[in-house]
């Protein structure tokens, strides 16, 4: 079961610096998901579109559920009707299909950018270079029904806290770079999703206001 007392602290630390916590619920059973909403969590992330589909009807209808996991573009429309927000939109063509999906469904969806920030060449993400291309192309200005509120991404996995800290730096410089260049007059474009269970407060440090974390909370 979570270890609540942790959860706990984590929570409050992360409300003092105006955080938000993403409880990263993959793999963990229902109860144990709903033990942690019973102690007032209420925003989970899931990496697998076939997971969420059978965890969400069954859990509370105010849960919001953040896809964290890479997404491919013929999945989007099972979680369209109620995702929350979607952190690992990395191509023209995945954000052409939320755009699609959330129009059928009547919705806008909100969705960060992923950046490759990582040494690792397995890591999914954009560059800068192709996140202003996409952005300044007519296809995206044509999306009404999505909405860019900020950038997310995934440091090294290693020990090295430096540089795991200048990887969450470069990703604060994109964040700033496209707030300035594309989203200057939109104050929803705040959201800044870096930082896990082993390196979270250096992600706050840097400027991260959602942090994902799973095997802290779950004690696995």
């Amino acid at each position: 079961m979570p270890n609540l007392p942790i959860y706990h602290q984590v929570a409050t630390y992360l409300k003092e610096h105006q955080a938000q916590l993403v409880a990263v619920s993959k793999t963990k059973p229902i109860e144990e998901i709903q033990a942690l909403y019973d102690a007032g969590q209420r925003v989970f992330g899931e990496n697998r579109v076939q997971e969420l589909r059978e965890k969400q009807p069954i859990l509370a209808s105010d849960i919001q559920w953040h896809l964290i996991g890479h997404l491919q573009s013929n999945k989007v429309k099972y979680i369209a009707p109620y995702i929350h927000l979607i952190h690992s939109v990395d191509s023209i063509k995945l954000l052409a299909e939320i755009n699609k999906q959330a129009y059928k469904n009547n919705r806008t969806i909100d969705c960060l950018l992923q950046f490759h920030i990582a040494t690792e060449s397995t890591k999914f993400g954009l560059s800068l270079e192709e996140a202003q291309e996409m952005l300044s192309s007519e296809a995206y200005e044509s999306y009404e029904n999505i909405r860019i509120v900020g950038v997310m991404g995934m440091a090294s996995f290693t020990d090295n806290h430096q540089q795991v800290r200048q990887e969450f730096k470069t990703l604060k410089g994109i964040f700033d770079e496209l707030k300035k260049q594309f989203f200057e007059k939109q104050e929803s474009f705040q959201e800044i999703s870096m930082g896990m269970s082993g390196d979270y407060k250096v992600a706050i440090e840097e400027g991260s206001t959602m942090v994902r974390i799973g095997s802290l909370l779950f004690n696995s």
